[in-house]
């Protein structure tokens, strides 16, 4: 027993992920082709879904016109993760995200319950967004032309129909995106953000002139209380900043641009989610926003006293929604890549294409498992799942940081965790925080879905692990 424990907490050091993905020569199995540009694209493309649209009408009724200082907050215990995965970004740039950084820090066996809370975030999102799509293109179909798909082909089972097509649709077209390369999907993934920010700014624009300042009288109604719930709500707007860690082996010159793709990342999306707060609030009464189901798009009608903004809203979803299922099945399939190489999931998982550099099996199999999800299942319940998922894999990077300063003090890094240790620890309170929040059922079924990944761990992954072999070093070079 003693000995299974050892083996199980063994660490597999930076310096020799560094090595086999060619974080300092460029070599490595998969093509670095990927910018700063476009590496900043997919973490704000992954972070910018379509809750942004909606969002408020579920946080202004917990903390009044004060749910701007609730953006704030968010943004704040969202960026003290966000550094801190900066730093680790540019010590350890290998794919994998925080599963290959708690391998490096806090050993194979707590790697391998990172990689359940990752392969659910990235799993059950991809599935969960997808499953909207049909929604918002029957929306634009209909605003523009009056026709809609029929709810038997658009509509899961339990919805009433027979299967969401346009869901497997969109599942099919980023997994055939995704085969072809990792820079052309970046590049796509990048024009799509680049809309999407402009139908935001085009909200911003037009709701200006719906302004008027007795919408902020009363300000905080709820107190601090009400503001710190609904900075809760509106956190997981900006989750998809782990996306740009599992680009870490494609990306050029990892160690300057990883951390810094991820700080413009979050600077970004935290500007536009502040920006839209504010407009919100301005053009519309707090009373009006409770079960508005429309969001921005009920706001921007209002205010010109037209249907148009609701085709131009619907139309930035379709496009969000495109986005953010392309970025999250692109990070599972190169986090299973990570852990196959490790020798802890089969050979299969691990395997490159030769000709676009890209692990093509992983591709195919995450989108027909997804494409089932979103096809066939309403995801109502398993959306939940992916916020615990992230918040313990935020928590992990928050604490690796600190031990691979111990660890590996000399380890290059691009980047540093200002206010050192104090941000770190701040961090890992913040999403204790917002965990402890969550529902019971939640911490229960999350609590079960890590007990099947130890059971394959300690069934599997721990005889195959490539730590076996005596040949691979367990320790940090001196």
């Amino acid at each position: 027993m003693a000995t299974i424990m050892q083996r199980s907490l063994r660490r597999k050091p930076a310096r020799v992920m560094d090595d086999e993905t060619g974080a300092d020569t460029g070599g490595g199995e998969l093509r670095r082709s990927i910018g700063l540009f476009q590496l900043t694209m997919i973490g704000v493309g992954a972070t910018i879904g379509t809750g942004i649209f909606f969002v408020m009408s579920q946080a202004v009724p917990v903390a009044g016109p004060a749910v701007i200082w609730s953006f704030v907050m968010a943004g704040v215990v969202a960026g003290l993760t966000a550094v801190c995965y900066a730093e680790l970004a540019s010590a350890v740039p290998v794919s994998g995200s925080s599963y290959s950084y708690a391998y490096a820090t806090l050993g194979e066996v707590v790697a391998m319950g990172v990689a359940a809370c990752l392969l659910l975030e990235y799993g059950v999102s991809s599935a969960a967004v997808a499953v909207g799509w049909s929604e918002y293109v029957n929306e634009l179909l209909d605003n523009l032309f009056g026709v809609r798909i029929p709810d038997l082909v658009s509509q899961s089972p339990e919805g009433g129909g027979l299967i969401n097509l346009p869901a497997v649709l969109l599942v099919g077209l980023c997994a055939l995106l995704l085969i072809r390369g990792a820079s052309e999907s970046a590049t796509v993934n990048a024009v799509m953000v680049l809309i999407k920010l402009g139908v935001l700014v085009l909200f911003i624009v037009v709701g200006l002139f719906g302004w008027t300042s007795d919408n902020f009288a009363n300000f905080a109604p709820f107190g601090f209380a009400g503001i710190t719930g609904a900075a809760g709500i509106i956190f997981f707007a900006y989750i998809g900043l782990d996306a740009v860690s599992t680009a870490g082996e494609e990306v050029k010159n990892p160690r300057r641009n990883m951390p810094l793709a991820i700080l413009i990342a979050l600077g970004l999306v935290t500007t536009m989610y502040i920006l839209v707060a504010v407009v919100a609030v301005g053009a519309q009464p707090t009373s009006e926003f409770e079960g508005q189901k429309a969001g921005l798009a009920a706001i921007l009608e209002k205010v010109t006293g037209t249907t148009w903004p609701g085709s131009v809203l619907a139309a930035g979803a379709i496009i969000s929604i495109f986005s953010v299922t392309l970025v999250t099945i692109y990070g599972q399939t190169r986090i299973l890549f990570a852990i196959g190489r490790d020798g802890m999931l089969p050979e299969f998982f691990h395997k490159v294409n030769p000709r676009t550099q890209t692990p093509v099996n992983n591709t195919i199999l995450v989108a027909v498992i997804v494409a089932l999800l979103a096809g066939l299942l309403p995801i109502n319940f398993l959306a939940e799942m992916t916020s615990i998922g992230t918040l313990v894999a935020f928590l992990v990077v928050s604490v690796g940081v600190i031990i691979l300063r111990r660890t590996a003090p000399e380890l290059p890094r691009g980047f540093k965790v200002p206010g050192y240790p104090v941000t770190p620890i701040l961090s890992i309170l913040g999403c204790l925080w917002i965990i402890i929040g969550l529902r019971p059922i939640t911490i229960a079924v999350f609590v079960v879905w890590v007990a099947v990944a130890m059971i394959w761990y300690y069934s599997y992954g721990i005889r195959h692990s490539h730590l076996n072999d005596p040949g691979v070093t367990t320790k940090e070079p001196t």
